[in-house]
């Protein structure tokens, strides 16, 4: 029978639940217990696939395609299982779902309400995450901080999934802040105490307590949480502020993290098995070397709008023994003038992935720069397109080429719609979405990065490569390195006379572990190491 965690967090948004879910499925996983994770989101857009990256971060696409919160990125790293469309549910998609059901009839002319249909469809998605991945284990995040009116619906949906189970079958754990006033010297265990007072106040009696902190915690503290928030003392758990993300989970087993979920769950489990987690983290904290990255890109104010992009890059250092240094540019200051000063002592240049045509000329130049100086180059996406783009410009003497996202009127759009598609298509949920396949050139860039002809890789895009500039293109010396099954659809570029220099129109970034880089930017950092030993940084 699954058994259900739920993850709230009170006093301020930003604590960790994230980190603290996506940890604790490590831990369970390196006890042998298979399981799965989700994130309930109380927002009203149907998914955040057309919200900006300034309000919700990057966009994390699962294998099946579907376009959900960015915490599950920290789920699939920490836990290293491929999540689903059963792992992201927003209210936009709960309300999607009952006002069609109302519409074909389905309540019977029943009244439609919060409880118990809007509930009821909640409730549905966290059994179904259950029962379509076979797990023992789900742990079920919900967004937002208790006290928002939003996520009620959420709140009062998985109490009663408590009531609906045997005790033993669901576990609430609460992540709140305990602050420290530098006045008195003390850390304060009153916000505490209230978040879990307004949870009490709404039927869920938290079974676990995790405090984050930044410096560690007195024992009366614990004590006292314990006393008044009516919890075992040993159900208080620290989670103290630490330098490097992927120590959270040791942290925390620290404290028998772990041990006390499957006591209080009463799981019959063997202690973890976290070898490999433990060498992760000692390889993290004795890096021997350093490189320069930049990442050129048009929301570089928010590093979370590239968050899998700069996790994967710190991946391949720790399988490097490097320590990635990211060198966040903002393509839209980068222009004629600037841009060879601006980028001369970085390493490595890499153009993720982005929407409209701001900043678009500032990364053109970052692509010509690292052509014309053997600087190794990584596109992805927006980046692979930015490649072509430039390459078409100042290679193939195609003066305006542009893309038709940016430039609709140009003569020459060497990236356009992809079939089916056009400005009178829906935003959201039309892109093309997840695991494709493609077959790999032999003699190439990809083929050195993969070691086999036939790869899958996650894809979030609209516009493609134009196959009218193929041939063109091709004569001028750009190798189409990746292709679609059925050789309609060019997935890879790359330059062979160059250093490192490829675009992929896909996303490897979300299949990157911490523990099993993945193998594009294994091989890109690995070159940015060469070149930064040619110029001595």
């Amino acid at each position: 029978m699954t058994k259900y965690i739920f993850v709230t967090g009170g006093v301020v948004s930003g604590l960790g639940k994230g980190i603290t879910a996506a940890s604790l499925g490590r831990l369970l996983k390196a006890r042998g217990i298979k399981v799965a994770a989700q994130k309930l989101d109380p927002y009203i857009n149907v998914d955040p696939g057309t919200m900006s990256p300034y309000q919700h971060g990057e966009v994390y696409v699962t294998e099946d395609g579907a376009e959900t919160d960015l915490d599950l990125g920290h789920y699939e790293r920490f836990i290293d299982e491929d999540l689903t469309k059963f792992s992201n549910l927003t209210s936009g998609k709960v309300y999607w779902n009952v006002l069609n059901k109302e519409r074909r009839g389905e309540y019977l002319g029943s009244t439609v309400q919060v409880i118990p249909h809007v509930t009821n469809e909640i409730k549905e998605f966290v059994y179904r995450a259950g029962k379509e991945t076979g797990a023992d284990v789900v742990i079920t995040e919900i967004g937002g901080t208790i006290g928002d009116i939003e996520s009620q619906p959420f709140l009062e949906a998985v109490r009663q999934i408590s009531l609906e189970n045997r005790p033993e079958d669901s576990l609430f754990i609460h992540v709140t802040l305990v602050p420290y006033l530098k006045g008195s010297e003390e850390h304060k265990s009153k916000p505490t105490q209230h978040s879990v007072k307004e949870l009490q106040g709404m039927g869920i009696n938290p079974n676990i307590i995790v405090l984050r902190c930044d410096e560690p915690l007195e024992k009366d503290i614990f004590k006292k949480i314990s006393m008044f928030c009516n919890v075992k003392e040993d159900c208080v758990i620290e989670n103290m502020t630490l330098d490097s993300l992927y120590a959270a989970p040791l942290m925390l087993e620290k404290s028998n993290f772990s041990g006390v979920v499957c006591r209080e769950l009463k799981i019959d489990a063997p202690a973890p098995d976290l070898t490999e987690w433990e060498n992760l983290t000692k390889r993290i904290e004795t890096l021997e070397k350093d490189v320069t990255i930049a990442l050129v890109g048009k929301y570089t104010q928010l590093h979370d709008a590239y968050l899998s992009v700069a996790e994967a890059l710190r991946h391949a250092g720790f399988g490097l023994k490097a320590r990635v240094n990211i060198r966040w540019t903002d393509s839209e200051e980068l222009n004629e003038s600037n841009y060879k000063e601006v980028l001369k002592d970085v390493s490595g240049v890499i153009v993720p992935g982005g929407f409209g045509d701001r900043g678009i000329e500032g990364m053109i130049l970052a692509a010509r720069y690292c052509r014309e100086n053997n600087v190794p180059y990584f596109g992805i996406c927006l980046g692979m397109q930015i490649a072509v783009i430039e390459f078409a410009r100042h290679v193939a003497g195609i003066a305006d080429a542009c893309s038709g996202e940016f430039h609709d009127a140009s003569d020459h759009k060497v990236i356009d719609f992809m079939p089916g598609q056009s400005d009178e298509v829906s935003k959201g949920g039309t892109l093309r979405l997840g695991s494709y396949p493609c077959v790999i050139t032999p003699g190439t860039i990809m083929e050195s990065c993969y070691g086999k002809s036939e790869i899958a890789e996650r894809h979030r895009h609209r516009y493609e490569f134009n196959n009218d500039y193929r041939e063109v293109l091709q004569n001028a010396g750009l190798c189409l390195s990746g292709m679609s099954p059925d050789g309609q659809l060019v997935e890879t570029v790359e330059l062979t006379n160059h250093s490192f220099f490829l675009g992929v129109q896909y996303h490897p970034e979300f299949k990157s572990r911490p523990n099993k880089p993945h193998p594009v930017f294994l091989r890109f950092v690995e070159a940015s190491l060469k070149e930064s030993g040619n110029h001595g940084v």
